[in-house]
């Protein structure tokens, strides 16, 4: 087994999440391969959210996930498996995303199916997605005792 393939397809998708958290729209892109597609699963947009390339990803996290929304995404319990210069993997998401203008909490939970392609030496995403375990969402005026308290992301 390959463990530094496997060290660096962990800390490709780790980097994906942290670019996506910390609005690193530039570094989020160099994680992908440039035909990259992605499909996310949430019941918050309805139908299934498909996107055909790295530029067509990314453009849709700039516009919907932009500075007035706060996001954290965990992924964890990573199943990867080789295949010379391709692989495949699971990892379990753990998501919340506070939307303070609309005054509501996302939370959920999915298991992504990646799959990842060497590019000159370097591991990157080239598909990636998920269906959600369950997904909840709560008004903050429901939770008369929240209150946010730092957030890089507020005024």
């Amino acid at each position: 087994m390959d463990l530094v393939a496997l060290e660096e397809i962990r800390r490709v998708k780790f980097r994906y999440l942290r670019c996506l958290d910390l609005k690193r729209w530039d570094e989020l892109a160099e994680t992908l391969t440039a035909d990259a597609r992605a499909r996310y699963g949430t019941p918050s947009y309805g139908e299934p959210l498909e996107f055909d390339g790295r530029d067509a990803i990314v453009e849709f996290m700039r516009t919907t996930i932009g500075p007035g929304i706060i996001t954290m995404h965990f992924a964890g319990q990573p199943e990867i498996d080789l295949d010379g210069d391709t692989a495949k993997g699971t990892w379990l998401l753990q998501d919340k995303v506070i939307v303070p203008e609309h005054r509501v909490v996302i939370e959920g939970a999915a298991f992504y199916e990646d799959t990842y392609r060497r590019e000159d030496g370097a591991w990157l995403i080239s598909d990636t997605g998920y269906d959600r375990l369950y997904e909840s969402m709560m008004s903050l005026d429901d939770l008369p005792g929240f209150k946010l308290t730092a957030s890089r992301w507020s005024a």
